[in-house]
């Protein structure tokens, strides 16, 4: 008998809740930090983005509108499915990263565990960000924390999963969706994680993840009118400044780099940085 040859895996876009190559038909190879190849990733064009972008603003009414607890329930399921796939996650990092299999394992736990703690701030946001505002007059007036619309994410380029999670999962948490370009030379987790989404009760659409050369794909986001804010977490430093004026002309929220450590426990500068406070009046007795 034969030695069977491994079915190799394509590496797609995620794009409205399916997995099409790019419209340009361009690829990439990826390699690990010692320069050998693993694979061959979609390049994404200008037109994937705005594809992208178009379906994060038709899933925005439908996932903005659900409710906390909802949100916060189908969070939760991600981390279940990332808990049942966590093998594969580990020997991607550990591949993507060049980091032993024991440090990929710690970090693949703490995806999980990052999921689980934004799962559980779904339901609290607008008790934290919100509130009952004194007021000297007949009036009540209450601030509540509403979803900005649609983010660009440019998600970390050296940490490929904790990373993303962590820059993703309190954009949707919140209430927006997301257009998000993986770390240009380490994607493959990025494209597992989006499979990991399309089976998590996540609407098609919420999330979109995009592969490819990050200066490429950068400024279009940024330009884009439909984009509402803009993380620049992942940016190129000598394109960072150019990216932030671009956003300020369809006057984007944006939220610069930031020296994280994404092992720490986060703090709540990603989900207030993607809600807006609309405050409301009303007389007192009518």
């Amino acid at each position: 008998m034969s030695e069977r040859v491994a079915v190799a895996k394509t590496y797609k876009l995620y794009l409205g809740g399916a997995f099409p190559r790019s419209e340009s038909g361009r690829s990439y190879p990826v390699s690990d930090p010692r320069g050998t190849f693993l694979a061959n990733a979609a390049q994404a064009s200008r037109k994937d983005a705005r594809d992208a972008v178009s379906f994060a603003r038709k899933a925005f009414p439908g996932w903005s509108g659900a409710t906390a607890y909802n949100r916060g329930q189908v969070l939760f399921r991600v981390a279940e499915v990332l808990e049942g796939r966590r093998e594969q996650f580990v020997s991607e990092v550990a591949s993507a990263e060049g980091v032993p299999a024991k440090k990929a394992q710690g970090l693949v736990d703490a995806s999980i565990d990052r999921v689980v703690w934004y799962a559980g701030w779904t339901d609290k946001i607008a008790a934290v960000l919100g509130g009952a505002n004194p007021v000297a007059g007949p009036y009540f007036s209450f601030s509540v924390p509403e979803p900005t619309g649609v983010v660009g994410v440019l998600a970390p380029q050296q940490s490929s999963l904790l990373g993303l999670v962590s820059a993703v999962a309190p954009v949707i948490a919140s209430g927006n969706t997301a257009v998000v370009v993986a770390s240009q030379d380490r994607p493959l987790p990025a494209v597992t994680l989006s499979e990991v989404l399309a089976t998590s009760d996540v609407p098609g659409g919420v999330v979109n993840v995009l592969t490819g050369l990050t200066g490429e794909i950068a400024p279009w986001l940024a330009s884009h009118g439909d984009v509402n804010a803009l993380d620049l977490t992942g940016a190129p430093e000598s394109s960072r400044a150019d990216l932030e004026r671009s956003a300020a002309g369809t006057v984007k929220r944006v939220l610069r780099h930031r020296d994280e450590d994404f092992t720490q426990t986060p703090d709540l500068v990603r989900l207030r940085t993607f809600v807006e406070t609309k405050t409301v009046w009303h007389p007192v007795g009518v």
